[in-house]
């Protein structure tokens, strides 16, 4: 077989080590997209439930959170009954995750494929 030069070595560990943290990063950019959009939506009467908005990653599990860490978080989400400020509105973090859904895809996606590129 005649020698043409060329070598191949492939590190498969490697490449999905790099290819499992793009996504995490991924992730993480969706996630802050996420906590962007929803406190534009969160009700506001003094501000302490959009400031207690935060993204947490857990890269050991591969998984990433938007959270309000307030104990009246899950009521000022789930109750409808509930009168808001114009522009505020329960079901503040539910309502972006479908209206953004294709942009926080394409941050992961694009993050994702980083490491095929390079």
């Amino acid at each position: 077989m005649a020698d043409d030069g060329f070598a191949l070595e492939w590190d498969g560990d490697k490449v999905l080590a790099a290819l499992s943290d793009a996504s995490m990063d991924g992730l993480e950019l969706a996630a802050e997209h996420l906590l962007q959009e929803s406190s534009t939506l969160v009700p506001h009467e003094e501000g302490d439930l959009e400031r207690s908005g935060e993204v947490t990653i857990d890269p050991g599990s591969g998984t990433v959170a938007v959270s309000y860490d307030r104990p009246y978080a899950v009521r000022q989400h789930e109750d409808m009954t509930l009168r808001h400020d114009d522009g505020r509105q329960p079901k503040f973090l539910e309502q972006p995750m479908s209206t953004e859904r294709d942009v926080m895809l394409a941050l992961i996606a694009r993050a994702a494929g980083k490491p095929l590129k390079g």
